[in-house]
């Protein structure tokens, strides 16, 4: 199930929680964040390539496409088996923002966006059918949990994507992780 837990930016228990998708929506608007649900009814495979996942939702892709005008398209996609989960984990968790705002359409899994805007911290589980465009130059992370299973298409205006540009500030410290 997805979720929006809203914190206060200097941490503690959260002062939001909501679990129903017009709520997480409407709160994520305030902060230009779209939150949307699509239907993600195409069974992959858990090794399914970029161009299997591409190509079963080709549709949306290229409607998203021609809406934003995205130049490219990408999946990432990890597992608990992954050699590098560790030192990607550890590099998402580093609170960051990106010229070009970020889209991600979860076809399958989950992982926690974590949004900092206006003195809050929104903390979004997003789940299988989830789509979440977060605002160029938003800073944020995320977390794929210690165990990482998601699958995600990523759209970007560029064709090289995007670059990361971290803030140094340890924000993500002061916040519960996926698995806590």
């Amino acid at each position: 199930m997805s979720t929006l837990r809203i914190y206060e930016e200097s941490g503690g228990p959260p002062r939001s929680e909501y679990t129903d998708f017009a709520s997480i929506a409407s709160a994520l608007k305030h902060i230009g964040v779209q939150f949307e649900r699509w239907e993600a009814a195409h069974a992959l495979e858990p090794d399914a390539s970029q161009e299997t996942v591409i190509a079963a939702y080709q549709a949306s892709v290229d409607r998203l496409m021609d809406d934003y005008g995205f130049q490219s398209v990408d999946v990432v996609s990890l597992t608990p088996d992954h050699p590098k989960r560790q030192a990607l984990r550890d590099q998402f968790l580093q609170e960051h923002i990106h010229d070009d705002f970020e889209v991600r359409f979860f076809v399958d899994g989950s992982g926690l966006f974590y949004i900092r805007a206006g003195g809050k911290v929104y903390a979004t589980l997003c789940e299988r059918g989830d789509l979440i465009s977060v605002p160029a130059n938003t800073t944020h992370w995320f977390d794929m949990g210690e165990r990482p299973r998601f699958k995600c298409i990523r759209l970007f205006t560029t064709t090289d994507g995007w670059v990361a540009k971290f803030t140094g500030d340890p924000i993500a410290e002061r916040f519960p992780r996926m698995d806590e």
